[in-house]
């Protein structure tokens, strides 16, 4: 047998039995979610990260339950002490940060996760997909800012401003973008 059909088979077996198993989807975005963490705009309290566009794509493309484990997976991979979270000097590690200012959006994945793939799975049309994006966002942008005004003292404007209003550029453009990757992949 020559080394060209060993590498052919190879490929093969990589194509039929690998990716398609379901497990494949769902460790390949908790893996996106850690890259995507490594990508900050360091701000105080919470940095920005890419990490809210792969959650709204992990359940655009793997739908409401493994886009809802692949966050359970992160969030797995984060707790058992894997430098997977984003990298902040202000922030704790691992399992601490649970407990502090990102806690919030932390726990708000797999939800948002779960929703994007729900209103996905009932229709996958570029409208759609923006209006799952956009209500994803909300649900980790509200359970953030909830979670975060345990940690500032103030006003729970101060925390909105702090935990929302300074991420709105932001989401705008990540569910945009999501939205075409999503409707350009879907092709």
């Amino acid at each position: 047998m020559s080394i060209l059909t060993r590498t052919d088979n190879l490929f093969s077996y990589i194509k039929t039995k690998v990716v398609t198993h379901p497990l494949f989807g769902i460790v390949s975005f908790a893996f996106l979610m850690a890259i995507a963490a490594q990508i900050t705009i360091p701000m105080k309290p919470v940095p920005t990260t890419l990490q809210s566009m792969i959650v709204v794509l992990a359940g655009a493309m793997l739908g409401s339950k493994k886009g809802f484990y692949s966050q359970i997976a992160y969030l797995a991979m984060g707790l058992a002490g894997l430098p997977v979270f984003a990298n902040s000097p202000d922030l704790a590690p691992g399992f601490a940060r649970l407990f502090g200012p990102t806690g919030g959006y932390l726990l708000a994945f797999p939800l948002a996760a779960w929703l994007t793939g729900a209103i996905m799975e009932r229709r996958s049309d570029y409208l759609t997909s923006v209006i799952a994006f956009f209500a994803a966002h909300v649900v980790i942008l509200v359970s953030g800012a909830l979670y975060l005004d345990l940690f500032i003292t103030g006003s729970f404007e101060t925390t909105l401003q702090l935990g929302v209003v300074v991420f709105s550029i932001s989401t705008v453009v990540k569910v945009l973008a999501a939205s075409l990757i999503f409707r350009s992949l879907k092709k």
